[in-house]
């Protein structure tokens, strides 16, 4: 992998993780403001936090292995 595509691969793990944040923080607000009543919200949301936060791990397993574990 060349230095640019391990560039252009950080920059999408960055965007992956700041995704994923967002999702997390959007779990948190059901937690902390919306249950019980929202309860119904759960699954949808548990999944695409999930979704988010597998797409960042892929993403830097590949990045690690990139840049020889570093």
């Amino acid at each position: 992998m060349t230095e640019e595509e391990i560039k252009a691969l950080d920059k999408e793990v960055r965007k992956l993780k700041r995704v994923a944040s967002e999702w997390a923080s959007q779990m948190h607000d059901l937690v902390e403001d919306r249950l019980p009543a929202a309860y119904e919200d759960i699954p949808a949301l548990a999944q695409s936090t999930y979704e988010a936060c597998r797409a960042w791990a892929e993403a830097n397993a590949k990045l690690a292995a990139a840049s020889g574990g570093q």
